[in-house]
């Protein structure tokens, strides 16, 4: 190995998850066709999603801004020292970004001298030197930014040609991709470590997935909104990832399945993220589907289908087992229990919400700051946890809000919120019912305000009209399978929250039919 000032692989801190897990920066003359497409293969094999400019580059998109946006969406970048590096100005402007965003963002450098020593590259020698000779006669501020970029980087510790496995490329590749895959995994298990309640939340799930099995496996993980459904199916896909041929996370299906071709664009997505490829194009979402299933039939793969609330999205993007090959696991984060009862997924995951020790441990993490000592917090924190019921959105909020305040600015929040609850929570928790049609909302609303607590039968009898009876039964059944009602000993039941964000719907409707009334009044 090179020796000088030492990188540790942690991830960065920008992002949960990045698109890219290493960016190659490298000289395409020197090495494409031999020691970086075999890099770039070994690497995909043990599935680290790998940005190469000729692989994975968006169509239609301009190369050099391409690559300067998966630098900054990468966890990793490998810079490949070869004797011709120096000559490429496209290298040297990468480089030059790749350090930025070790400064600015914790982006991971790690450097491989291909067959030229590192002093060589450190001190400009040779065929290094001549190629700076011409960049400082062509444009010398340049040339000096880029001389600083080659400076720091080839004196970071990495890998040596000569100095791993003999020699031998082959091997070199091994212990370079074995060496980055077990740092990621325990980067992986020490960010799983700081979310608090998830590893005794993953690990009965991972252990209803059946590994041993070699059938197609459907998981959803259900809940209502704000409960950490997603952050759950992060950490499963980290853990699970390297077992699979390829893997795929396809975030916010809700909001990207309602705009304009939404699905059909799902549908490429996920394709180029398996396939990490950019010639996949359906027409429709018919053809769409016959391309998934086509393309994937014979491979193991994971995907996360992340916020499903529709059926046709389920059948878009996994319409059927046999459109994936043998072990593979699709797992499917909604809010709505029925849709993954219709779609027959094979393990449905009942995701509980946070006990009350882990909402007072992940409120601590964030709350209070600033040296301030947390025995004068103890009871507020105490207070804070029972408001939030279980809610991770809801704790992560408060904790963030109350991070930098005092004492007294605590007891001030804690105040207005038994009063009134906060808007910005409420207006996060709003969004599964934002999706009902007006007779579910009525009913939900109806619930919050006068039959939480009430035996069933009567609670529904009394709500309902004898007109809008059957309307009202279904209605009922969908506020069950979205958890936001739930039925214990013959009654109904909501979290306090669920029914504060209904007082909160109910003022806001009252206060847009004060002001229409008013601004009518006024236009008389």
């Amino acid at each position: 190995m090179a020796s000088s000032s030492s990188s540790s692989l942690v991830a960065p801190t920008s992002s949960q998850l990045s698109k890219y897990k290493v960016f190659l920066n490298f000289r395409g003359v020197d090495t494409r066709k031999n020691f970086v497409d075999h890099l770039y293969t070994a690497l995909e094999q043990k599935g680290i999603y790998t940005y190469k400019d000729d692989k994975t580059l968006p169509q239609g998109e301009p190369i050099r801004q391409a690559s300067m946006k998966a630098i900054e969406e990468s966890d990793i970048a490998i810079v490949v020292f070869s004797k011709n590096y120096a000559d490429s100005s496209w290298c040297l402007d990468e480089l030059q970004y790749i350090m930025e965003c070790r400064h600015t963002r914790g982006l991971i450098v790690i450097p491989f001298f291909h067959n030229v020593d590192p002093k060589t590259v450190r001190y400009q020698k040779g065929k290094y030197g001549l190629a700076f000779i011409m960049h400082m006669l062509k444009n010398k501020n340049r040339a000096k930014l880029w001389r600083k970029a080659l400076v720091d980087a080839s004196s970071i510790y990495g890998w040596e040609t000569n100095c791993i496995a003999n020699g031998h490329e082959e091997q070199s590749i091994e212990v370079i991709v074995d060496k980055i895959s077990s740092e990621m995994h325990l980067e992986t298990s020490s960010r799983k470590d700081e979310l608090i309640g998830i590893e005794a939340r993953m690990q009965p799930l991972i252990s209803n997935i059946e590994f041993e099995l070699v059938d197609v496996c459907m998981i959803g993980i259900w809940g209502v909104g704000g409960a950490g459904k997603t952050t759950l199916a992060v950490s499963v896909y980290d853990e699970l990832s390297r077992m699979f041929d390829c893997c795929c996370f396809v975030k916010n299906i809700q909001a990207e399945s309602s705009k304009k071709n939404g699905l059909v664009k799902l549908q490429v997505n996920m394709l180029s993220g398996l396939l990490k490829q950019n010639q996949v194009h359906p027409r429709s979402i018919e053809e769409g589907k016959y391309m998934i299933m086509d393309k994937l039939r014979n491979k193991k793969v994971l995907i996360v289908l992340d916020d499903v609330d529709r059926l046709d999205q389920l059948e878009a993007l996994a319409g059927s087992e046999n459109w994936f090959g043998k072990g593979s696991r699709i797992i499917i984060t909604t809010r709505d229990q029925h849709l993954l009862v219709t779609h027959r997924v094979n393990v449905i995951h009942d995701h509980c919400l946070l006990n009350e020790d882990e909402a007072n441990k992940l409120l601590r993490k964030y709350a209070p700051r600033n040296g301030r000592p947390v025995q004068d917090y103890e009871l507020l924190l105490r207070y804070f946890v029972s408001y939030a019921n279980g809610l991770p959105l809801v704790v992560k909020l408060i904790g963030r809000f109350l991070c930098d305040k005092d004492i007294n600015e605590w007891r001030s929040l804690l105040g207005r919120l038994k009063e009134l609850p906060d808007a910005n929570i409420l207006e996060k928790m709003k969004i599964s019912f934002d999706g009902f049609d007006p007779v579910v909302q009525r009913l939900f609303l109806d619930i919050a305000r006068f039959f939480r607590g009430e035996h069933t039968h009567e609670g529904v009898r009394m709500i309902m009209p004898d007109d809008w009876g059957e309307s009202h039964v279904r209605g009922l059944r969908v506020l069950i399978r979205k958890g936001l009602v739930s039925i214990s000993d013959g009654k109904l039941f909501m979290h306090p929250l669920l029914q504060e964000m209904a007082h909160y719907i109910t003022r806001v409707e009252q206060q847009t039919i004060l002001t229409n009334m008013l601004e009518f009044e006024e236009g008389r």
